[in-house]
């Protein structure tokens, strides 16, 4: 089938990788020039594990092209993909500006029956508005050509999202016109062997469905979080609770990890924007306002558990910047608060180092306040403690003997948890987690 994906982020780009190799003719299209150069070089813009793979492997078998050409771009698809950003914009909502233009230029270019998807996470309502959009610019170019507006929104995790995206849990397809459920039901009809669920329903519902899963994962971090917290106060040991909770079928051991936060693209934008929505139609979303304002105090906590372990300061190194591991993407990480909270207390000498994204982190924190390191060897050197923020797998491998060497006595802020709190103490360190 011919693909048009508009928007080569973090979105767009996996989603057309992934339909380029279900052996699609797929187009993406993007503003940036710098960004489609770097593409059709087979490089990626993005750190996603596998996504370079893909990339090389589709270009060389001419599945894959990138253009700045708009017109050429909207023309090409039978079905267009709308995968801009939608960033939060200053009252906590959904930015669509992006999501809308898109939507004018496809009214301004189509010269034929699309089928149009929203692939961007947007708010409940807005296949319609799109919908809306492009008939008024038909309108205005005196046409009739039918369209569909879908949605079809991604689930994606960073780290792992090609992955999510060959092998995915479900399908959900908000459609409403024969014609559109039968081309994307042949788009995804790759799927069909392994018995995937897809699930067709209506476009605001298919919109919900994104908004409710990401709210509802960020809902179970934000849990176990307050658990450990209260288990750091009553001589409780989160790890084990979090494990036997697990052990439930009903509950499933996945997202019940402590830790200092969420971050991300996703779960902070998309709870805000939901209770935004709950707002706004007299729904309050209560519960997630409630997380919301949790996983900010978390972060503070975090910060906290080091200033008050070492009240004099001393010199710390951060191991991990971006907000999980497998990723550069540095957006709302825990990071960031610990860090500043860290420098305004003025007492603290702060290495940091994370293994993709330093690069992002110089153009997020204060660069000349930071000692900024090349490995884990470097990092690791004249320090009187170590805060584990990003729990990357170089780092689970760090021997305690080894740390005992480098600081004598010195502290280990496991906030990820990827240490034997036993096996630390027997070496000397002093061990500080969440939650035990």
């Amino acid at each position: 089938m011919r693909i048009t994906v508009v928007g080569t982020g973090y979105v767009g780009l996996i989603a057309g990788l992934g339909f380029a190799e279900f052996g699609n003719d797929v187009t993406c299209l993007d503003v940036v020039p710098e960004k489609i150069e770097f593409l059709r070089n087979g490089k990626c813009p993005i750190y996603e594990p596998g996504a370079e793979d893909l990339l090389e492997r589709n270009i060389r078998a001419g599945r894959i092209h990138f253009t700045t050409k708009t017109k050429e771009a909207i023309e090409f698809g039978e079905i267009i993909f709308i995968a801009v950003g939608t960033p939060e914009d200053r009252n906590g909502d959904a930015d669509l500006s992006y999501v809308y233009e898109t939507a004018r230029e496809i009214g301004m270019y189509m010269n034929e029956y699309k089928v149009i998807v929203d692939k961007s996470t947007v708010p409940i309502g807005t296949s319609r508005e799109v919908a809306k959009i492009i008939q008024s610019e038909l309108e205005r170019r005196g046409e009739e050509i039918k369209f569909d507006v879908t949605s079809n929104p991604e689930f994606l995790r960073e780290g792992k999202a090609v992955g999510d995206f060959l092998n995915p849990d479900r399908i959900v397809l908000g459609v409403e016109n024969p014609r559109a459920e039968k081309k994307l039901r042949k788009l995804y009809h790759v799927f069909v062997r392994s018995k995937k669920p897809m699930i067709v329903t209506t476009p605001e519902t298919a919109e919900m469905i994104k908004y409710a899963s990401n709210a509802f994962l960020a809902t179970k971090i934000t849990f176990i979080n307050e658990i450990a917290n209260l288990c750091d106060k009553v001589g409780a040991n989160a790890i084990e609770v979090a494990s036997a909770m697990g052990a439930d079928g009903r509950i499933s051991p996945k997202f019940l990890h402590p830790g200092p936060g969420y971050g991300g693209s996703c779960f902070p934008k998309d709870t805000k924007a939901l209770a935004r929505t709950g707002r706004k139609y007299g729904a309050p979303m209560t519960v997630v306002e409630s997380v919301i304002n949790a996983n900010a105090h978390q972060k503070e906590l975090a910060a906290q558990k080091i200033i008050s372990s070492m009240p004099d300061g001393g010199r710390i190194a951060i191991l991990g910047l971006a907000f999980k591991p497998e990723t550069d993407d540095m957006r709302e990480a825990p990071a960031i608060t610990v860090i500043d909270r860290l420098l305004k207390t003025e007492k603290f000498r702060i290495k940091v180092y994370d293994p993709e994204a330093m690069e992002t982190a110089k153009m997020i924190l204060p660069k000349d306040k930071l000692e900024w390191c090349k490995n884990t060897k470097d990092i690791l050197k004249d320090i009187d403690a170590v805060a584990v923020l990003t729990e990357w797998a170089e780092f689970r491998n760090l021997d305690s003997e080894f740390l005992a060497e480098v600081m004598p006595e010195g502290k280990i802020f496991d906030l990820r948890h990827i240490f034997d709190r036993k096996e630390m103490e027997e070496a000397g360190l002093e061990y500080i987690g969440i939650g035990f």
